[in-house]
């Protein structure tokens, strides 16, 4: 038996039953990364030493209990876990120690979970294949000559190499969905407000949200019910009702309402990704549902909104890294050649671009006509989803246009953003939406079918995706 083949709901039954020990359980994992990951380079850290330590006491104490107990789970690098380097995938955090853990990491450990490792991700998380990371590029477990996508690259690159259990990435505009679908793996973007951003190092305040990535459905229900609740550190933490996401996945579906965006059909979409979604489509309406075709009329400003809203809140929340405190230190007489220099030799290029990008958008003279027009355009958005909710129960769409691209295949900065089209919608809108593999391209490569739900029902598309994902999955040729 090949313990890292198993699901995160079947190691964690194994293990209770003694089947298995957590030390077994990670001494799988901790091997596949000794074997794989100086050619997938997933991860910017591991601690093999106190990851087994944890597990031998784990095994001691059976008594103790958790819906993760002894699984190995991964954290993307922008997550805060105590005592261990958290740098973004950024130079200028080289060398920061993290003095805390983030709430969600905070509750991982709760439930007995282990951290086995910190995972590489686009510097700052912007990018959207894991290119612009300052120290290495992570590749396709799928298919090492392409990207796995971003900015969660590193974690959904453990989860397909079977190097870790499970991983946890950030979403901003689809930095968990897009790679989720690049690697042929499960990735869940939960409500904004559903999980809290404590101890996320923040790119886009207003957008970020920390999701799991798994090996499917289940897995990803699980690692939900984990992380979610109402934190009084993160103010913007929704106080409801925990739910056991488990109880949602075998209800039946026969009757759901299901929206197709009439705007899709507007943007240029691989031919075997459009096959995909058809017959994503005819499988859910052979269980019962009923599909609609809907509009998100605004669905073409999303782009655009973004890139103004994302990198404006990202020039606020980059203006701390100065090198004083921690991180990086520059050289300079002054003040202002010690920032100049900390934050020349400090922050890469996209980094640079976008934090330009938003300076300027919030300047005066220009806040009106950039920042708060974009802002405007998202509301458009977010009303446009609600409307759309009032006749569909949830939407189904492709997680990208395309699937994996080669790396340095991206030469322009445009045709990079271009790759999230579909997954910065419901970051500008809120709303949670999940990613699950569905066939595959002629080049063998997974495509990614998103559905996308109503404000804090991430039981209601974690029902639609796992009656989906437990029928006949047909390849797209």
């Amino acid at each position: 038996m090949d313990i890292t083949e198993l699901t995160v709901k079947e190691t964690v039954e194994k293990i209770k039953r003694k089947e298995i020990s957590v030390k077994e359980t990670v001494q799988a994992y901790l091997k596949n990364i000794d074997e794989k990951d100086n050619n997938i380079r997933a991860f910017l850290s591991t601690n093999k030493e106190e990851t087994l330590k944890e597990a031998e006491e784990l095994d001691k104490e059976s008594e103790k209990n958790g819906h993760i107990f002894g699984i190995p789970v991964a954290i993307k690098d922008n997550i805060n876990v105590y005592g261990t380097e958290t740098t973004a995938g950024s130079k200028i955090l080289k060398g920061y120690i993290s003095p805390y853990d983030a709430t969600v990491v905070r509750k991982i450990k709760e439930e007995n979970g282990i951290i086995i490792g910190k995972t590489n991700c686009d510097e700052f998380a912007m990018g959207s294949s894991t290119e612009n990371s300052a120290y290495f590029n992570t590749k396709n477990p799928i298919n090492t000559d392409y990207v796995p996508g971003g900015s969660s690259g590193g974690s959904a690159a453990s989860v397909a190499a079977r190097e870790a259990a499970a991983a946890f990435g950030s979403d901003t505009g689809g930095s968990i969905r897009e790679p989720a679908a690049f690697c042929g793996i499960v990735g869940l973007k939960p409500t904004y407000g559903r999980v809290s951003r404590y101890g996320l190092i923040a790119f886009g305040s207003s957008l970020d949200i920390i999701g799991p990535l798994t090996k499917n459905v289940e897995d990803a229900a699980i690692l939900t019910r984990v992380i979610t609740g109402f934190d009084p550190h993160d103010e913007t933490t929704v106080a409801l009702p925990h739910e056991d996401y488990l109880n949602f996945l075998k209800k039946d579906i026969k009757g759901k309402k299901l929206g197709i965006i009439r705007e899709i059909k507007d943007f240029n979409v691989q031919k075997e990704v459009n096959l995909a979604l058809t017959n994503a489509i005819s499988n859910l309406v052979n269980q019962g549902c009923e599909v609609l075709e809907i509009s998100i009329p605004h669905l073409k400003y999303a782009l655009p909104a973004y890139y103004l809203i994302a990198p404006s809140e990202a020039s606020s929340n980059l203006s701390r890294f100065d090198g004083v405190r921690y991180g990086l230190e520059g050289n300079g007489d002054n003040l202002r050649d010690f920032y100049e220099d900390t934050r020349t030799k400090g922050f890469g290029r996209e980094v640079k671009r976008r934090i330009l990008i938003g300076t300027f958008a919030l300047s005066e003279g220009y806040f009106d006509e950039y920042y708060l027009k974009a802002s405007k355009v998202r509301q458009l958005i977010a009303m446009d989803f609600e409307k759309a909710f009032e006749n569909v129960d949830a939407l189904v769409l492709p997680t990208t246009a395309t699937t994996a691209f080669k790396f340095n295949e991206k030469k322009s900065p445009l045709e990079m953003y271009m790759s999230d089209i579909f997954t910065i919608p419901m970051n500008l809108a809120g709303v949670p939406a999940i990613s699950i593999p569905f066939g595959k391209d002629d080049k063998g490569l997974p495509i990614g079918i998103q559905i996308v739900g109503k404000w804090f029902k991430e039981g209601e598309i974690f029902n639609i995706s796992y009656a989906l994902e437990q029928s006949k999955e047909k390849d797209c040729v």
